[in-house]
């Protein structure tokens, strides 16, 4: 199933005009926050926001009540894709991973960039290993890496859209930023491109 396809999803159903409205504006950012949650696996991803479609619009007329709507939208996705990973924990299918040294595309799963094409050829290879040290982090860690440096939303925001203190954010933060350093100490990438890391 295409991404064209999720989104003709609310194009489908009954009452659908104001429910794309509402959502439309939203479905590419929840589509990359769920490749990021998904470590870049598109199927995966587009199986996720199906199924927060199809939750919403149970819940449509809840929809125009809500004020900040995309921090909302972001807190059900994450709810949903930790969900899916339990079910999945518990199914002895979680056993069958993708084949070795098959990596996630890292042109779909990081922020897109505004450098030049040189810049960005310089950067690919940095953005690749990256991306692959962010998915060696444990749960709680990643999460809060992808939806704070990544997707940039405050650790205030975060606060509500994750369920967690403030303070427990910060040390979650910290921690996954300090390991994603000697990860990419290790693979040796220069101090410099660190600092580039923060930056994201």
């Amino acid at each position: 199933m295409g991404m064209e396809q999720v989104i003709s999803i609310s194009e489908n159903m009954s009452c659908a005009t104001e429910f794309e409205i509402i959502l439309k504006p939203y479905l590419h950012h929840l589509y990359k926050v769920a490749l990021r949650f998904t470590g870049g696996v598109v199927a995966d991803s587009e199986d996720l926001l199906q199924e927060l479609l199809i939750k919403l619009y149970g819940r449509r007329d809840q929809l125009e009540t809500i004020e900040k709507l995309r921090p909302w939208l972001v807190k059900v996705l994450y709810r949903l894709f930790i969900d899916k990973v339990r079910r999945e924990n518990r199914s002895p299918l979680h056993l069958v991973v993708k084949p070795a040294g098959e990596e996630p595309d890292p042109v779909e799963t990081l922020v897109c960039s505004a450098n030049g094409p040189a810049e960005s050829l310089a950067s690919h290879d940095l953005k690749s290993k990256l991306m692959l040290a962010v998915q060696s982090l444990n749960e709680e860690q990643r999460t809060v890496c992808i939806l704070h440096d990544m997707e940039g939303y405050t650790l205030v925001e975060l606060e509500e859209i994750l369920e967690t203190p403030l303070g427990t954010l910060k040390s979650r933060l910290h921690r996954a930023r300090a390991r994603l350093r000697k990860i990419l100490r290790l693979q040796g990438v220069t101090s410099k491109r660190e600092e580039h890391h923060d930056e994201l």
